[in-house]
């Protein structure tokens, strides 16, 4: 048997950060060396950031992409760092492939997601993504052309293969190859978004797939917030059992050191050799035939698990801090209403950035209660976020005064005086504006367009109302835990939801429980059951046939909702994507 110190750098790079995005591989990797690792492991796409979407379709994109590879491999050599190796995701072009020549909206130049491993001031060898995902929030077949190779590298007397992400989920290709190759260890580079209960699904997928190829599998995945999707690090070595070896923590940037014990190939390889396998050309590399002397391995390092309602909340503040952050905004402000959408919002927001760049505004009008107000002072009271209090009555007095409103409209009218507010105050003082909408309200259109959906960001558009009133209690019991005093007020939580928009005014008025709503959203929205299959499942169906016209009603609203991050196997934007102008009611 022969020894390898394995480092996987669950990192969180920036899209089109170039620059910033190398500063990072090579901090990790002088880390690693310090460490003594013999091989580090990168994220998919880590020097471009990932998604890059329709960058990938620019040539001076994916020409900075290729340049800062080999500029990154040069500077590890030149700062001392070039006995590494390292392997890093990044975008590339096929090879003998020029920009242009495809018809717009097809991969310009054949660009691909591809690996390459850095070593002494070159790539060793570089490699692309087989299996373009095409479901759910991926477009790969968009923007990449596929690769068909499998490299294998002997390091240390080890023969250690390579794939990226969807090569890992997708049956044949690289992955099936790699029991061909005889390769003991396979690492697969990630850039693997967060859902609800993915890391037990991974973790299965890790071991099967291990035990399929009989080698150790390394996955490596990526941290960060991107727009609307998070991705959660959760990066695991299992061995050729499929049993855990180690594990990185949720959420986090990490780098996980791991001592492999794996098999050493005695006999001289064909270095440089091409084999088929199943349409897939095994490469074969050679980094350093000879084993390393024993020495003493490191503990396994194994995260703690989370909670699903803990990992939730976490995901929310990973990827409201970074969308504050990586788009460079110095502070928040949103609407504080007292009730628990707006404080859980809050509180999201103190948690990712800091309560003294929350900026919250009570905005009381004539049909607001008492109760309203004093819970909103008192989250402002418990967290020390910036509060200020600025009365809409005269504001909405005024428009009705030149224009004759009632009902519904003059309901809307509270609403746009306050979103038009916080965008006013933006707009004046720098700040993002943080919409506080939940999912069940966006499915069902209970908003105002340009009202409160006005913003930047909406950190809880993807949580049903009943994930709402759970991520409050868990945050409030979670600071109990820790010896703190409890953000948000139990009124906030207790207190009948209500939107204060005419008096006595309560959100059953117009939408069933929450709890009953939310089950029948999420079995229309989240799996996509029409009309029979939801009255079968239980639903009654005359709320069946009201809500699917509401929900169907409402996608105009949606589409012009601001973005929020996916927490949910299905979402609003990147995953659920239908016709405004649509008769199909079954």
């Amino acid at each position: 048997m022969a020894q390898l110190r394995m480092a996987m750098a669950q990192v969180n790079p920036t899209v089109g950060d170039l620059e910033g995005n190398c500063g990072i591989v090579v901090d990790h990797v002088r880390r690693a060396a310090g460490a003594g690792a013999h091989l580090v492991a990168f994220p998919e796409m880590t020097l471009t950031g990932y998604p890059v979407e329709d960058l990938a379709l620019r040539g001076t994109f994916v020409d900075a992409s290729i340049e800062a590879a080999d500029a990154l491999a040069a500077r590890l050599a030149a700062e001392g760092l070039g006995e590494l190796p390292v392997a890093v995701g990044y975008l590339n072009r096929r090879e003998g492939a020029e920009a242009g020549g495809a018809r717009l909206g097809q991969p310009v130049g054949a660009p691909q997601n591809a690996v390459a491993l850095l070593h002494r001031g070159r790539a060793v060898f570089t490699s692309a993504k087989h299996h373009l995902p095409n479901y759910g929030v991926f477009d790969e077949f968009r923007y990449f052309v596929p690769g068909d190779v499998l490299p294998v590298v002997r390091l240390h007397g080890i023969d250690v293969a390579f794939a990226i992400c969807e090569d890992l989920w997708q049956d044949g290709g690289p992955v099936a190859a790699v029991r061909d190759s005889g390769a003991d260890l396979l690492v697969v580079l990630n850039g693997s978004p967060y859902e609800r209960d993915k890391d037990d699904e991974r973790l299965e997928l890790c071991a099967a797939r291990a035990r399929e190829a009989g080698a150790a599998l390394a996955y490596v995945n990526m941290v960060g917030g991107q727009d609307e999707l998070v991705f959660d690090g959760d990066s695991l070595i299992v061995d050729a059992r499929g049993d855990l070896v180690s594990r990185g923590p949720r959420f986090e940037e990490a780098l996980i050191l791991t001592d492999l014990e794996l098999p050493a190939k005695g006999e001289p390889g064909m270095w440089g050799a091409a084999a088929e396998a199943d349409g897939i050309t095994i490469e074969r590399h050679l980094v350093s035939e000879r084993p390393l002397a024993p020495y003493e391995p490191l503990p396994h390092p194994v995260a703690p698990r989370m909670d699903d309602v803990a990992e939730v909340y976490a995901a929310l503040v990973l990827a409201t801090r970074d969308y504050v952050r990586k788009n460079r905004f110095g502070s928040v402000i949103l609407g504080l209403s007292g009730g628990i959408d707006s404080a859980l919002v809050a509180t999201i927001a103190a948690d990712a950035i800091g309560p003294e760049l929350v900026h919250c505004v009570l905005m009381p009008s004539r049909h607001s209660s008492d109760h309203s107000v004093s819970d909103a002072e008192e989250l402002v009271r418990r967290q020390g976020v910036n509060g200020r209090t600025v009365a809409v009555g005269p504001m909405v007095d005024a428009f009705e005064n030149a224009v004759k409103i009632d009902g519904l409209a003059a309901e809307n009218l509270q609403a746009r005086v306050r979103g038009q507010l916080l965008m006013t105050l933006s707009n004046q003082e720098g700040h993002l504006v943080l919409t506080t909408g939940n999912k069940s309200e966006l499915a069902a259109g209970y908003s105002t367009l340009y009202g409160d959906s006005a913003g930047g960001f909406a950190p809880i558009k993807d949580a049903w109302k009943t994930l709402v009133w759970e991520l409050a209690r868990w945050r409030n019991a979670d600071a109990v835990r820790r010896g703190e005093t409890p953000p948000i007020p139990e009124n906030s939580i207790t207190k009948p939801p209500s939107a204060e928009l005419r008096p006595g005014q309560l959100d059953t008025d117009s939408l069933p429980d929450y709890p009953v709503l939310d089950a029948l959203l999420d079995d229309y929205v989240g799996t996509d059951l029409g009309r029979a299959e939801l009255v079968a499942a239980g639903h009654d169906a005359a709320l069946v046939d009201r809500m699917i016209r509401l929900v169907d009603r409402a996608e105009y609203k949606r589409r012009q909702y601001p973005p929020g991050p996916k927490i949910s196997k299905r979402n609003f934007g990147r995953d659920r994507r239908l016709p405004i102008t649509n008769r199909w009611t079954v």
